[in-house]
């Protein structure tokens, strides 16, 4: 029989973390071990790839999860999005996690070609399924806290994801008012233009002085470095009980008629602090094969609100080019020729 999550809500390990993750974090032994660790043996590991002589911290770290076979997936996204100097101001960078297929000898010496070519695979020996992905997230998730803690955000995606940069740093300059503080300003251009028509002189002064303050409002928004951020399209939903479904989770697995509030897995960004937390609380969060539910019951642990946005588009947006202009990710793009098409019209309309 199903328990009532709000009422009686546990997940192993069963109590109170807060004190085993504090005693970490400060390099003390805490009075419970870690009940799962992924300690994972690398094939490449990347260990320098988050270091430039030109800055010292990263501005977002994308975290590509992808399957073995998909090489013209992940150079369309190396061509498009994924460009690591796709602005030239903003570092950043981007990477991609691989499991393994242990009888496809072919394939991999492919990987190995690319991964000498590309020097942006992080691959370790694990089984390259669906029902691994939790290991996958929480492969990029350890590298990212053992080699890239100089990064402000890091955005885990799928491979099949159109996704804006552009739209994706504006978002984590303040994720609570997007897309509508972008819009505000365009209005106040307006009001001030009907305002002073009569006055060309104190027009051009005031347009001028609107002009910075319109940059002020897109720009010198900063989150403080504290912000506990994981953010995308937040689901709130029941565990599927029929044995024929794909997503079939029975009684011992979870028992509550609930799941905690989680972020689909096909794109999500996590600020430093909150992927430093949810590193530490993983730890003691017994695995779950679903990776966004995993992580879901790692953030109710680690006492981490998911924040949802419209934006993070878990389906396949409808598109035309001019109905992407706010559209931080949209799924679907499984195509790397349709990826490119529409990555490029949005580019050169200055959404992307």
């Amino acid at each position: 029989m199903e328990q009532y999550f709000l009422r009686y809500f546990t997940y192993p390990y069963e109590g109170d973390v807060f004190p085993f993750v504090d005693a970490l974090k400060h390099n003390h032994k805490p009075k419970v071990k870690p009940i799962n660790e992924y300690n994972l043996d690398y094939i490449y590991n990347l260990k320098d790839h988050c270091v430039d002589n030109n800055y010292h911290n990263l501005r977002i770290i994308f975290l590509i999860k992808s399957a073995l076979k998909n090489f013209e997936q992940r150079n369309a996204i190396r061509n498009s999005w994924g460009f690591k100097k796709r602005f030239f101001d903003v570092p950043t960078r981007t990477l991609f996690l691989l499991g393994i297929n242990n009888n496809d000898d072919e394939l991999q010496y492919k990987i190995n070609q690319e991964s000498i070519k590309y020097k942006d695979i992080l691959q370790a020996k694990f089984i390259d399924s669906y029902y691994n992905n939790t290991i996958k997230t929480m492969m990029g998730i350890n590298w990212a806290f053992k080699n890239c803690l100089n990064s402000k955000f890091y955005m885990f995606v799928d491979d099949d994801m159109y996704v804006s940069v552009k739209n994706v740093l504006a978002f984590i300059r303040n994720p609570a008012y997007y897309p509508d503080y972008l819009k505000e300003p365009s209005r106040m251009d307006n009001t001030v233009l009907i305002d002073n028509n009569n006055n060309s002189n104190n027009t051009t002064i005031k347009l001028n002085n609107l002009k910075i303050r319109k940059r002020r409002q897109i720009f010198d928004i900063e989150l403080p470095d504290n912000v506990r951020l994981f953010a995308g399209y937040v689901f709130k939903s029941s565990p599927h009980r029929h044995k024929t479904s794909k997503w079939y989770i029975s009684l011992d697995e979870y028992p509550y008629d609930y799941w905690p509030p989680y972020v689909t897995a096909g794109a999500y960004i996590l600020s430093k602090n909150a992927l430093v937390d949810m590193y530490y609380t993983s730890l003691y969060t017994k695995h779950f094969k679903f990776d966004d539910i995993y992580l879901g019951l790692v953030a109710k642990k680690a006492d981490i609100e998911p924040f949802h946005c419209d934006e993070f588009h878990f389906y396949k947006r409808d598109y035309t080019p001019f109905n992407y202009k706010y559209v931080i990710v949209s799924h679907g793009y499984n195509n790397p020729n349709e990826l490119l098409q529409v990555w490029n019209e949005q580019k050169a309309l200055g959404n992307a």
